[in-house]
């Protein structure tokens, strides 16, 4: 891992973030930090279990690209947004039922109550909303690609999604309150990205698109691994 990510941030040009496993079964990756110098990218046992060498390079460009795009600070600002405006309703229902004991203005109280209950039910799915929108469909796509640009191999990306769709179905991580925020910071999370299916089409035909041997014209969506493509020289990432 620590020689993948030296050399992949060393040519992107950027400070190598720390390296960390997650002592889980369930085959995931993420990466976390305030900026491209106190940043962190993890993988989890179960990633290391399934996938090989080639394939976790592809991942790691992927994570790597989040951190560099600044994706991670992105994601933390509308984390904290999601925060105020869920505490915005709650504080309004306790303030009208603090009220009501008070017995000051009983009917106000309690309709300000009512009025706050209903904003912590209205505002709560929006909250989750804004912490989806951090990691984004778009980022997701921008990730695979600008990532895939990183290691010259977007079938490695590619065949990893592939795997990890599968592992992820087949050995779920426990379910928790914070299922949906977590997930936004995963690689593969149904929550959050695009349909894999899309992502692996979207690789292959960049993956064609770039006239690197190896690929099969006639490959299917889904049907990665066998078809990779030879490394591509060129190199880029978003600002």
């Amino acid at each position: 891992l620590y020689r993948i990510v030296r050399e992949l941030s060393q040519k992107a040009g950027k400070p190598m973030p720390r390296i960390y496993v997650a002592p889980t079964a369930t085959p995931n990756a993420f990466a976390t930090g305030r900026n491209e110098r106190h940043a962190a990218v993890c993988c989890t046992q179960g990633i290391l279990q399934i996938l090989d060498e080639r394939e976790i390079r592809g991942v790691l460009g992927h994570e790597l690209m989040h951190v560099y795009n600044h994706d991670i600070r992105t994601s933390a600002i509308a984390g904290a947004m999601a925060t105020v405006i869920s505490y915005l309703g709650y504080s309004l229902m306790y303030f009208g039922n603090s009220t009501r004991s008070n017995r000051d203005s009983d009917n106000g109280a309690g309709a300000l109550g009512a009025v706050g209950a209903m904003l912590s039910v209205i505002l709560a799915p929006i909250a989750a909303s804004l912490i989806q929108m951090a990691i984004s469909r778009t980022r997701e796509y921008d990730a695979d690609e600008d990532g895939s640009v990183l290691t010259g191999d977007p079938l490695a990306l590619a065949s990893a999604l592939y795997k990890i769709e599968n592992g992820v179905a087949a050995n779920p991580m426990p379910p928790t309150a914070t299922d949906r925020s977590v997930a936004a910071m995963m690689i593969e999370s149904p929550f959050t990205h695009p349909p894999t299916a899309d992502r692996i089409a979207r690789l292959q035909q960049m993956a064609a698109a770039m006239g690197a041997p190896g690929v099969n014209a006639g490959m299917t969506t889904g049907e990665v691994g066998p078809g990779y493509a030879q490394p591509y020289s060129q190199t880029g990432y978003r600002r």
